[in-house]
Formats: C-alpha cells, sequence, structure tokens
C-alpha cells in the first residue's frame, strides 16, 4: 500500500514538474503528460505492467463525466448564445459527417472491413474538450466572430455523439439484428433519455441550493459533485446518454445564480485539471510504444484526412450555409482537436468484447498523439495567418470560472433612526463622490436598487466605488462586450435589465461609473451584480 501510495505521489509531482520546465517550449501539456505515462509504462523507463483496458475504461469514463460536467458548468451561456446554432450543428451533424468520412477512408484506402473502419470513425469524430479548453485558456486566444464560444460549446457537447455512434457500431459487431428503424431508435431514446435527465437534475440540484442555503463550501461542493455524478449514473441505467445529461445539467447549473457559485466552479476547475492530469498520464501508461511502428503508417494517413479533409468537409458542409466568413470556417476546421475522449471511446471498443482486425488502441493512440502536437502547436499560428485574433474579444470571458480583481471597493452603511437619507429616494440623496449603490438589503432580502427606490429605517446600503476590491462576492460577474453582443453600441437606459445591475465599467484602462447615458462600446468589460431571487422595490 505504501508503495502504491508514493507512486501516486511520484506522478502526480512529476505532472507538475514537467508542466513546469517544458511549458515554455510551446509544447502542449496535455502531451507530456502522455509521455510521462509512457516513460512509467511497460516499455518505459519505470516498466510498471498496465494492459487493464476493462479497469481502464472505468476510469476514463469517470474523469470523462466530471470533465463533460465541468465543461457544462464552466461555459458562459450568454456568450455562447449569439453562436449557439453553429454550436449544436456542428457537435452533432458535423461530429457524424466526421464519422461517415473516416469510416469510408478507412474502408476504401486502409482496407478495414466495413463495420470496423466505421468504429474507427466514430472513435476520433469528437473534438476533445480538455484539448481545445487548454489551448484556448493557456494562450489566451482572443478569437474574432464568438468562434471561441463555437469551440467551446462544439467541443463539450460531441462527445455524446461520438459515443452514441461507437454504440451502434459495436451493438452491430457483437451480431445485433438492427435495421435502420431499431438504430433510430436507439439514437433517440439516448438523446431524450439525456436531455430529460439533465434539465431535470439541474432542476433538482437548483431547487436543493434554494431551500437547502448551503454556505459551508465544502458541503457545496459535495452536493454539486455528487449530483453530477448521480446524473449520469441514472441516465446511464435508463439507456440514456450519460455524457449528454451532465453536460446540459452542468450548463443549467453553471448559468444559475446561487450563493458559494464562484469558490464551487474553481473548485471543479481544480478538480478536472486533476482529472485531465491523471488521464493522460494512465492513456501513457497503457500504450505499448513498441506497437506503435505496426500501425504508424494507417494512423498517419488516417490523422491526415481527418485533420485536412474529413473534419473541413463536415465544417465547411455545417458552416457555409449559415454564412460563416471563410477564415473563420477554416480557422475551426483547424482547430478541431482529438483528445482523450477519443481514446476513452476506444477502450471502451475493446473492452466491450470487438474482436478487431487492427491495433485500434493504439492507432488511435497515434492519431491523438499528431492531433496535440501538430494541431495544438500550430493552432496559435493559424489564428494569426487567419487574421483571427481580435483584442476587442476576451477568450476568457467565455468561461464562467472567470473572475479578477476588480477596482472597486465596497462600502457597508446601514441607515439608522434619523439618517438624513431616511425617506427619500436614491435619486435625491448624495452620495460619496464616484461611488454608486449597489445593493440594499432590507429585512433580510437584497434588492436592486434603482433611482426611485425610496429608503427606509434599518437598510442596509451597499455602496461601490473606484478604489479596490475583490470579485469574491456571489453574484458579481464580468462581462466583457463584444461587437456581435446586443448590448453594444446601445445606452444604459436602453436596456432591459430585471434583475441585474451594471456597477462599473472598465474601458481602455479607463474606470467608469456608469449612468443612465453611458454608450456601451465593444471591448467594455462590465461588472454586473446580479441575483436570481431577488425582489425589486
Amino acid at each position: 500500500m505504501e508503495h502504491f501510495i508514493m507512486l501516486i505521489g511520484i506522478v502526480l509531482i512529476s505532472c507538475a514538474l514537467f508542466d513546469k520546465v517544458f511549458g515554455r517550449t510551446g509544447v502542449p501539456g496535455l502531451f507530456m503528460f502522455i509521455l510521462l505515462g509512457m516513460l512509467f509504462g511497460s516499455d518505459g523507463i519505470f516498466k510498471i505492467p498496465f494492459d487493464n483496458y476493462a479497469y481502464a475504461g472505468r476510469v476514463c469514463s469517470a474523469a470523462l463525466v466530471l470533465i463533460m460536467y465541468y465543461g457544462g458548468v464552466g461555459t458562459n451561456f450568454r456568450a455562447a448564445r449569439p453562436v449557439l446554432k453553429e454550436s449544436v450543428l456542428l457537435s452533432c451533424a458535423g461530429t457524424l459527417i466526421t464519422a461517415a468520412l473516416v469510416g469510408l477512408f478507412a474502408v476504401y484506402v486502409l482496407k478495414l472491413p466495413v463495420l470496423e473502419g466505421m468504429l474507427l470513425g466514430s472513435v476520433i469524430c469528437s473534438t476533445d474538450a480538455a484539448s481545445v479548453f487548454s489551448i484556448l485558456r493557456s494562450r489566451k486566444m482572443n478569437l474574432r466572430y464568438g468562434t471561441a464560444s463555437i469551440l467551446e460549446l462544439e467541443s463539450g457537447s460531441n462527445d455524446p455523439f461520438s459515443y452514441m455512434a461507437t454504440a451502434v457500431v459495436l451493438a452491430l459487431m457483437n451480431g445485433a439484428d438492427m435495421g435502420p428503424a431499431a438504430i433510430l431508435r436507439m439514437i433517440l431514446l439516448q438523446v431524450a433519455v439525456g436531455l430529460g435527465m439533465g434539465f431535470f437534475s439541474a432542476f433538482l440540484i437548483k431547487k436543493l441550493l434554494s431551500i437547502l442555503h448551503i454556505e459551508e463550501e465544502t458541503l457545496l461542493n459535495a452536493l454539486l459533485l455528487g449530483g453530477g455524478l448521480l446524473t449520469y449514473a441514472v441516465t446511464a441505467a435508463l439507456a440514456g446518454n450519460g455524457y449528454l445529461s451532465v453536460y446540459i445539467s452542468g450548463i443549467l447549473i453553471g448559468n444559475s445564480h446561487f450563493p458559494g457559485k464562484w469558490a464551487s466552479i474553481r473548485f471543479f476547475d481544480s478538480l478536472t485539471g486533476l482529472m485531465q492530469m491523471l488521464l493522460f498520464f494512465m492513456l501513457g501508461l497503457l500504450s505499448y510504444p513498441s506497437r506503435i511502428p505496426h500501425v504508424a503508417l494507417p494512423s498517419l494517413l488516417a490523422a491526415l484526412f481527418l485533420t485536412f479533409a474529413a473534419r473541413p468537409a463536415a465544417t465547411a458542409l455545417v458552416l457555409a450555409p449559415l454564412r460563416r466568413p471563410l477564415n473563420q470556417i477554416a480557422f475551426i476546421s483547424f482547430a478541431g482537436m482529438r483528445g482523450a475522449a477519443s481514446i476513452a471511446f476506444a477502450i471502451l471498443a475493446i473492452s466491450g468484447g470487438a474482436q478487431l482486425s487492427y491495433d485500434l488502441y493504439h492507432m488511435v493512440f497515434c492519431i491523438v498523439l499528431f492531433s496535440i502536437l501538430v494541431q495544438g502547436t500550430l493552432i496559435p499560428s493559424a489564428a494569426r495567418r487567419l487574421d483571427m485574433i481580435d483584442d476587442t474579444e476576451d477568450v476568457m470571458a467565455t468561461f464562467n470560472d472567470y473572475t479578477r480583481e476588480m477596482p472597486v471597493q465596497f462600502v457597508r452603511c446601514i441607515l439608522g433612526k434619523g439618517h438624513p437619507w431616511e425617506g427619500r429616494t436614491l435619486s435625491e440623496i448624495t452620495m460619496p463622490p464616484g461611488s454608486l449603490a449597489a445593493a440594499v438589503i432590507r429585512r433580510g432580502r437584497e434588492i436592486i436598487p434603482k433611482g426611485d427606490t425610496v429608503l427606509e429605517r434599518g437598510d442596509e446600503i451597499i455602496l461601490c466605488g473606484p478604489e479596490g476590491g475583490s470579485t469574491d462576492s456571489g453574484g458579481l460577474h464580468k462581462v466583457r462586450l463584444s461587437h456581435s453582443d446586443e448590448w453594444t453600441d446601445r445606452k444604459l437606459s436602453e436596456l432591459s435589465l430585471h434583475h441585474e445591475l451594471i456597477v462599473l465599467i472598465q474601458r481602455g484602462g479607463k474606470t467608469l461609473i456608469p449612468s443612465g447615458d453611458t454608450l456601451l462600446q465593444a471591448g467594455d468589460e462590465l461588472y454586473v451584480t446580479s441575483r436570481k431571487d431577488t425582489r425589486e422595490a
């Protein structure tokens, strides 16, 4: 037992050191975790024997559930809404078109049997959320046309479709008597149950949060984590798509408001980061480098066709009719990286008893390595060459966990007996220079202040001003406006803000205290206070 714990400690420390030492070379960190696993594996320096595909499949499934759950929780749906149609079409139609094209290539060029070729296409047809998120965030790639949100939403939601395609092909390979109607019923059942359970579990979890009012971070994290795992397990037991259900549930929960939300998002960010390290390390540990030369040529051919033919064709077929710019289509095509999900589905196929004439695991492993090394390294360069960088955008604002220090200070003022503000509206009182009423708490309830809000004895007024402070305050979040945002080029007085208040604007390095006549511009950073359960005075 001591040796096992010692090994885990060495692996985790090694992962951290690898990333720190080699991270500056431009080599994607995910590749370094795979390389470290290969060094510890049977053909590596430390020669740890590990070829248990069934065990690896269970670990991969659990890790993918957490990664997809956080993929939903961390997605800023406000930023993704303008490109929702493009993202959904890419994640479903684009993924299935890619699977079909790669499958046909495997059958007619690589000379694989029909079902085995289609299995290869199904396994590697989805883009990997962990890989794409890692590149976008680590390089802080501010992309035009809402492209970061498209890639984020697509890569987070297309794994369920790859899983469904893989499940259908495996059923056919295992002798299931399934015609087109039966296949369609199977897919519809997976989607319907997955969507239904995703919405239902999110409703239950949010209901529990509103009833229990959990303030302890550890208990809150336990509730959210347990809810995600239970959502997947129940959905899978009902023959639904568990990955789809946890992703939908994560989006609905992550884009709602509840106390302790930001701390929980940071917890899930750290947890999924560790899961990614573990997952990629184990995938490297499971590989046998001595077997790679036997599949190197067909793997390279498949990787080249996938990257430069199948993915671009699928992306163009989906996005061209929507009149998206050609440089955006080209970039999205190239940015479709493969990763842990593809290898996990290959493990699923092998552990499921599929009889194959080729080494599926190492072939997919090589394709993923090609994707991480070639695409992962060249994506920043491709973005610049295709003129996809836009400094008025902020890739970090597409993630729910993005907060940073705000140059504001919050001051609490309680109206006692005889206070000069008692009985007066906010528009009638003179506040400290440059300050603004961010919230009014009355008898335990928080209300969003307006100019006609009448102050009463005992009211607790939260004032903010540009002097320092922190975003770590429940309902405070940041929004960066892009050219396509619905708030851009509009005055604050023209916006339909029900339970939100813009308390601060940063523009070109300057801090602005907003008023109704303030005209919002692309590139503005808005600091917004929001509560779902607030009541207006």
